[in-house]
């Protein structure tokens, strides 16, 4: 059995039988007889349906939100929005995909050459639990838009929000067996990628998650994107408006709990403006309400598990075991976290060159942009980067020099259907969202007449 445990309450509220090996066959199976009609169906149609799904998730944001919140703590606000935005991702592909993928004339010494973008076929999503309905629609609009078939592996404490997904595409009217929930552990996931019906594979989740995805589509040569973690910076330059990355800078680490892999991570401060950017800082981070998730004027809720706060506790003890200072925060109560700033650190402690899956920020001074460039740079990862100045043309200049999957500038890291999103380093490769992500599961087609 897998289930899904409230991590606020301690309560378990949904069990579901896992699948056996053969059932999972016989659902891929459903899903590659479903595909060969589908792929034959006009843009049209496909867009009619996805808009019918976003009018379904925009009627019931509210139950929704409530099961994700339930499922893995998000305060329930944050938990409404994000399905709002499922619906904003699927509007999109519908009113888009088409002019995406229209063929393309090329001139060349043919009669006529062009390229067509084609679908693949099964494609198979392993999803994580923070962002639990994002994730899976980010992936899914325009992987059906494309004429795919897909079929989810979720995280194991969000099944009851990968059933309902199920749910809203076939109440949208998509084919039964298009879109299938894969009620397996991740020790079954190989088996489902080696299934000679699943053409490509998508990985949002941890480093070791994606090597071991990645490493099985290489021996089945199978195309694979993985949307790994992050370290990001938060830069604010001398010239900054503080006010104004004070408040962003806020979100940009805390919104979610601080369970975000695009969330800012370490905060780097110009060294003359560091003391009045932490005393505005540390003021609205003791404001932030904590509590049940489920009460509309909470931010902070629980982490999705309690060993997930363990393990942010060990990365910060260990750090001020190291010399680091904890501003606030910094006390585990269950699978509580606080909201936490951590001074002094080092390039070697946890805090700063790990990733901290939680709500902990940890700062460091410089005295020169390159210095700045320098330090942010300075990580395995690779996901994304803001940077707060009111010159944005120097900043424009300098965008290039971050190894950076994305450059946001006096904005905080985030994640738009117009935009492609995606990683370098160990952050991950090929992009999700925009015209970009919705080509990663198309077979790009020469054709040529002579």
């Amino acid at each position: 059995m897998i289930h899904s445990i409230n991590p606020y309450t301690g309560e378990k509220i949904y069990s579901f039988t896992a699948l056996t090996t053969s059932e999972v066959d016989e659902k891929i199976e459903f899903a590659d007889q479903v595909f060969k009609d589908w792929k034959q169906t006009s843009f049209t149609h496909r867009a009619e349906l996805m808009h019918k799904t976003a009018h379904i998730l925009k009627q019931n944001a509210e139950k929704y939100g409530r099961v994700i919140s339930e499922e893995m703590g998000k305060p329930i606000t944050q938990a409404i929005a994000e399905v709002e935005k499922c619906a904003w991702v699927c509007e999109y592909y519908a009113d888009n995909a088409a002019t995406f993928l229209a063929s393309e004339t090329i001139e060349t010494d043919a009669q006529k050459s062009f390229v067509s973008y084609e679908p693949l076929g099964v494609i198979l999503a392993v999803m994580p639990w923070n962002y639990p309905f994002w994730q899976v629609f980010r992936f899914a609009a325009p992987t059906l838009m494309a004429g795919n078939a897909a079929v989810l592996k979720h995280a194991s404490n969000v099944m009851k929000s990968a059933s309902l997904i199920q749910e809203i595409f076939e109440e949208a009217g998509f084919p039964k067996g298009l879109f299938q929930n894969l009620i397996i552990g991740s020790k079954a996931v190989e088996n489902v990628i080696r299934n000679n019906k699943i053409k490509a594979v998508t990985l949002t989740g941890s480093k070791p998650a994606g090597s071991a995805v990645a490493s099985v589509a290489a021996e089945e040569i199978k195309k694979a994107v993985l949307e790994l973690g992050g370290n990001n910076a938060f830069i604010v330059l001398e010239d900054a408006n503080i006010d104004e990355a004070v408040k962003v800078g806020i979100n940009a680490r805390y919104q979610n709990t601080g369970q975000s892999c695009i969330a800012a991570k370490r905060l780097l401060l110009h060294e003359k403006i560091a003391d009045s950017f932490l005393e505005k800082y540390i003021t609205e981070v003791k404001a932030l309400k904590s509590g049940n998730p489920l009460e509309k004027d909470t931010y902070i809720g629980v982490m999705a598990r309690e060993s997930l706060a363990e393990d942010i506790e060990k990365q910060v003890d260990k750090s001020v075991a190291m010399g680091a200072t904890v501003l606030v925060g910094g006390k585990r109560e269950g699978a509580y976290y606080p909201p936490t700033v951590i001074s002094n650190v080092t390039d070697e402690m946890p805090v700063f060159k790990e990733e901290t899956f939680g709500p902990v920020i940890a700062v460091k001074t410089f005295k020169t942009t390159e210095e700045a460039i320098e330090i942010s740079n300075n990580s395995e990862f690779g996901l994304g980067v803001s940077l707060f100045t009111e010159n944005t043309d120097e900043a424009l200049k300098i965008a290039p020099r971050f190894n950076e999957g994305a450059v946001f500038i006096n904005e905080l890291v985030k994640s738009d259907p117009r935009l492609p999103f995606g990683g370098v380093k160990t952050s991950g490769f090929g992009r999700e969202l925009s015209s970009f992500g919705i080509k990663e599961f198309v077979n790009i087609k020469t054709v040529y007449v002579k």
